[in-house]
């Protein structure tokens, strides 16, 4: 009795369970549905992991934590995981096998794994077919195979996180190495897309195979060597990246001026435990995957230490791999969407599930799937320093580089862009340029420089002889000084001293570049390339200033000008007064004294006549006249004036008198053939001195009356002799001055457009303020005009305009006061003769007698 009584015990509790999950069970193959003990229905996970490494036991160990977590948390939950793992050994054939076995025979409901790259397509088909989710640590997802999702980082964001750090270095191209397999070369359309946006170019993509030799990597490497970029990109594992890091420390590659950016795949090198590596490695930086710090990342990291320890106790440098934490966290996704779910072998319903999840992951705030791929936190950038690394930045696609730990600059707000201090290959601490000129390693440029011991001040020679060191200093060097600091690349170079040769001669010699006051010419263009000139063009006439004349005041009109004028003032004044006299008995008023005529006349010199008024439109129109002529007058007095007490009234023609120059054979045939001077009127100079004593000599009495140089050169002896000294005119019959550098040279080119920069920003501005303190006092663009006193013939014209207008008016109201004397005269006649008023005056009386 009481075994029945138990009987239909449970078989009441079997039918209450069938009636709760009704649903379920219409919907679940009687024949798929697994049932535990506690009435958990059992999905089975598949496993795919090579677990000989040390990264498949982490993600093994990781993802049973992750279940065990899970399921202590959520112990109410009617689904339960069990894992179906399958051992790959590393081979991609087992792998695949593995996956088919899994699917056959297993019947899971998702795969994690494997982490050995399979092509992702053969993987995406399989997955659709038979619409189970597939999450592989190695080929990445796409948008035409949902079911397969990609649980590592991705390339399209390293490429962007990469291009970043490149661009905030104002770097311009850099070299691409990685490793010669499909999974290598998948990721190179992501880098070449996110370069190009930031106006980055991959100057160069190396590929080195898994199993190449010490001497192959040899060779491969070496041909970087000649390239003008230095930034290298490593994309490789960390076993191969190891051995090309070795061979680039033996060639000279982990020095000054290199840049070496490891990406994630990559980064795992800094972990290792052998010497020679961690030291090739040094000043290099690495990115890797973000992730804040936690209670739950770091209770996860203690217990797997605890296990990974019992299985390799070898490997004491290891840290927790970021796949094992994204497998931990996509544990959790996938039972979090299997309970949703709750039916096995309903693949597309899981599917849907899973792209919908979101958690609170280990990994993330918010963990989850986007178009099949892990949705990352952006990436921690660290640097190799001594037998570890440092963490000096992060990037977020949102926020870009940013600093590792923000400094506080004002109230609130933080400093928090570019990078923290980096230590460079080399110990190097501040940020190299990204290249080098230099095609052979250890190679200087040999830059030729003239020694100059008259000419200063442009390019002035010091050679240490113990030493065998040459340095310079001088206009000329500061420009081509600031142009090389401001290359993209270093230029490394060493300074060759000529002696007793022109530049001539220098540009016929094999040399890299030239640097110094070489003026641009067609014929050394034959033999070199020019940069942009960096100095004022053309040529200029230097003249010593004569002694200060008290009575320059009178010089700028002529004598016969000045009596003219006044002779003119005089017959003005009685002009003015005559017809003002004739004009008073029609005003019925006195006329104006001589008197004050005359100052009324002078005053309007000054614009001054405000209280006297003139009674005629005659006399007005008289002062109107001369009141041009005095505008006339002062104007050109002004102009000329102006000019004599700049230049002191140098009165030297283009063609007369002693002409100096500077003594080399350049500056003869300028001065000879393009100025059209006679050759026994000109005298070469060597130095600055000899011009200044033959100008205070004098082309009388020995010396020179002018110096005739080329535009920098008379501004710099201005800057020294700028009292006594200025520049009267000048030509731009020559190109200026620019660097030399051999034809289709690089290095020109790059010259020429910093130059253009310096130009643009005021930067070569400051440096000729430097160098050349005292500003010209004049100059002129007639060579061949100098001011001159002005005289009668220049301006007699307007006089005989002025006096004939004059003569005429006053002609004219003569004429009109003696007819109109005469017209009241005749009235007056014609009146007494037919006794007209005694007949008015009788006419009058009588109307007032009848009135009355």
């Amino acid at each position: 009795m009481l075994l029945r009584y138990h009987s239909k015990r449970s078989l009441f509790l079997l039918v209450i369970f069938c009636i709760l999950n009704r649903e379920r069970c219409q919907s679940i193959p009687l024949e798929n549905k697994n049932v535990n003990m506690n009435g958990e229905i059992i999905v089975d996970l598949g496993l795919i992991l090579d677990m000989e490494t040390w990264i498949g036991y982490s993600i093994y160990s990781c993802i049973n934590l992750a279940i065990s977590d899970f399921y202590s948390i959520n112990h109410n939950y009617t689904t339960r995981i069990v894992l179906q793992t399958k051992d790959s050994e590393g081979d991609p054939l087992k792998a695949l096998s593995a996956i088919r076995y899994l699917l056959k025979n297993k019947n899971v409901q998702a795969i994690i794994g494997p982490e050995t790259y399979l092509q992702s397509k053969l993987l995406a088909l399989i997955a659709d077919k038979a619409k189970v989710p597939i999450f592989s640590f190695a080929s990445p997802s796409s948008m035409e195979y949902p079911y397969l999702f990609q649980i590592k980082e991705d390339e399209s964001t390293m490429a962007k996180s990469l291009a970043a750090l490149v661009k905030s270095y104002k770097w311009r191209n850099v070299i691409f190495i990685h490793e010669d397999t499909e999974v290598g070369r998948e990721i190179l359309p992501n880098f070449l897309a996110s370069f190009q946006d930031k106006n980055i170019g991959i100057y160069y993509k190396s590929a080195i195979s898994a199993s190449a030799t010490h001497d192959q990597i040899n060779v491969e490497l070496s041909k970087l060597k000649n390239f003008s970029t230095s930034i290298i990109i490593v994309h490789m594992s960390p076993s191969l990246a190891s051995s090309v890091f070795l061979i680039a420390k033996r060639l000279g590659m982990i020095r000054e001026g290199y840049v070496w950016i490891l990406t994630e795949k990559t980064v795992d090198i800094f972990r290792s435990t052998k010497f020679e590596v961690i030291e090739s490695l040094q000043g290099a930086l690495g990115f890797r995957s973000y992730v804040p710090a936690s209670s739950r990342l770091y209770s996860l990291t203690t217990r797997w230490y605890t296990s990974f320890f019992k299985m390799y106790p070898s490997y004491v440098r290891k840290e927790l791999p970021m796949l094992a934490i994204w497998a931990y966290d996509t544990v959790w996704a996938l039972a979090e969407s299997i309970e949703k779910v709750g039916v096995p072998h309903n693949g597309s319903l899981l599917l849907n599930e899973i792209l919908k999840t979101r958690i609170k992951g280990i990994s993330g705030d918010q963990f989850q799937f986007s178009k099949g791929k892990v949705v990352t936190n952006g990436y921690e950038i660290v640097n190799a320093i001594d037998h570890g690394y440092k963490r000096v930045g992060y990037w977020t696609e949102s926020e870009g580089i940013k600093k590792a730990h923000p400094l506080i600059i004002s109230g609130n707000r933080y400093s928090s862009m570019g990078l923290e201090h980096v230590i460079w290959p080399g110990g190097a601490e501040t940020a190299p340029k990204g290249g080098v000129l230099a095609t052979i390693p250890g190679k200087r440029l040999k830059i030729g420089v003239l020694k100059i011991t008259n000419f200063k001040y442009f390019m002035d020679i010091d050679h240490d002889v113990e030493k065998n060191v040459t340095t310079a200093t001088g206009f000329s060097f500061d420009v081509f000084n600031h142009c090389i600091s401001a290359l993209p690349y270093e230029v490394p170079y060493e300074l060759i001293p000529f002696e007793n040769v022109t530049y001539d001669h220098l540009v016929q010699k094999e040399i890299d570049a030239i640097v110094g006051d070489s003026t641009i010419l067609a014929s050394r263009s034959e033999y070199v390339d020019f940069t942009a000139t960096y100095s004022d063009l053309g040529v200029g006439t230097l003249v010593r200033m004569k002694k200060k004349d008290m009575w320059i005041f009178l010089k700028p009109l002529g004598i016969d000008l000045w009596l003219t004028a006044i002779a003119f003032v005089i017959f003005t004044v009685f002009v003015v007064w005559a017809i003002e006299y004739m004009n008073q008995e029609s005003e019925n008023s006195s006329p104006l004294r001589l008197g004050t005529i005359f100052w009324l006349v002078l005053l309007t010199i000054f614009s001054a006549q405000r209280e006297k008024k003139l009674s005629s439109n005659s006399s007005s129109l008289v002062m109107y006249t001369w009141l041009i002529v005095v505008l006339i007058l002062i104007t050109s007095y002004t102009a000329t004036l102006a000019s004599m007490l700049t230049v002191e009234q140098f009165q030297l023609a283009s063609n007369e008198g002693i002409f100096g120059f500077n003594g080399n054979s350049f500056m003869r045939r300028v001065t000879v053939s393009n100025l059209n001077f006679e050759d026994h009127k000109l005298r070469p100079y060597y130095s600055y001195q000899d011009y200044a004593h033959a100008l205070s000599k004098g082309g009388k009495h020995g010396g020179a009356d002018a110096i005739i140089d080329e535009i920098p050169y008379i501004k710099m002896f201005l800057s020294k002799y700028s009292d006594d000294y200025a520049m009267v005119s000048s030509q731009p019959i020559t190109s200026g001055f620019g660097f030399i550098s051999p034809k289709g040279s690089r290095l020109g080119a790059e010259l020429s457009r910093e130059i253009a920069k310096m130009r643009l920003d005021g930067i070569l501005e400051d440096m000729e303020k430097k160098w050349f303190r005292n500003r010209i006092p004049y100059s002129s663009q007639d060579s061949s005009i100098m001011p001159k006193s002005l005289n009668l013939g220049r301006l007699g014209g307007l006089f005989i305009v002025s006096g004939i207008f004059s003569a005429l008016t006053l002609v004219i109201s003569a004429v009109y006061l003696l007819c109109a004397k005469m017209e009241v005269h005749n009235i007056i006649s014609l009146i007494d003769k037919h006794n007209l008023m005694a007949s008015i005056r009788y006419l009058f009386y009588r109307n007032v007698i009848i009135h009355n």
